[in-house]
């Protein structure tokens, strides 16, 4: 008899993973992809009350998960969160926004954004992958990038310099750390449906140019980001690193 092969497990079971922003969004989904494979979840974002309220709704479900209060910018808070503990998954969702003509952009604007959405990823990643090379041990970083780190966007040249220096970021620690068995990868979203992204989807402008663009004729929703979380984080994806998965419904296939 032929002996076929199996498809490797998306499960999670016995994992520990960091979901950062997890208090709501895409980053509350992320967390709740994983808890739900059977991996133990420290949410962590800013914000204490939302977090726990989300990981309240987690543990509800029979499912594993902590809150922790952290400010990823805070870089001496970010490393010692490392000391001692290596996950096996870390998700970065935590980013910022501050849209404008480039013309308009201010330098306060640019520290901030690139502070959160490129300074503390390049930090979160390195400080990850110290934690599982002193642990001997193999892992899955995945940043919530974003198509905008593939392509140009009407008021989002820094939105979208911080995200094409993320995916470069990707890239390079991917070919660092394979050798490590440590994998590195982004997970690039179209306008997904969330509290945050609600009042560009309420500007008819905006809304218009975002359905001209989405081949699918609709928006993303958070359960669109999930699976693919699931994936990167679990063995399915265990010969993919340094690349990005694009949830764009075609967006960028001009």
């Amino acid at each position: 008899m032929t002996d076929l092969p199996r498809t490797p497990s998306f499960a999670l079971t016995g994992k520990t993973a960091l979901v950062t922003g997890a208090s709501s969004g895409i980053g509350q989904g992320c967390a709740v992809a994983l808890a739900e494979a059977g991996a133990h979840v420290v949410c962590a974002a800013r914000g204490l009350d939302r977090l726990q309220e989300t990981v309240a709704a987690i543990q509800a479900q029979g499912w594993s998960a902590e809150a922790l209060a952290l400010d990823q910018a805070n870089l001496k808070a970010l490393e010692a969160m490392f000391e001692g503990r290596a996950f096996d998954i870390v998700v970065n969702s935590a980013g910022l926004a501050r849209h404008s003509p480039a013309v308009e952009t201010t330098a306060e604007d640019f520290d901030a954004v690139t502070n959160v959405n490129l300074r503390s990823a390049y930090f979160l990643s390195a400080y990850a992958a110290k934690a599982l090379m002193a642990a001997g041990k193999r892992g899955s970083i995945i940043h919530i990038s974003s198509q905008m780190g593939h392509v140009g966007g009407v008021d989002r040249a820094l939105y979208c310099a911080t995200k094409h220096g993320l995916e470069g970021m990707v890239k390079a620690m991917a070919i660092e750390w394979g050798k490590q068995g440590i994998r590195i990868n982004t997970v690039c979203p179209t306008f997904i449906r969330t509290p945050l992204t609600q009042a560009t989807f309420d500007n008819p402008k905006r809304a218009a140019w975002i359905m001209e663009k989405i081949k699918l004729d609709r928006v993303g929703e958070v359960e669109d980001i999930m699976g693919a979380v699931r994936y990167l984080a679990s063995d399915a994806s265990a010969l993919v690193t340094g690349t990005s998965m694009l949830i764009d419904g075609g967006w960028t296939a001009d």
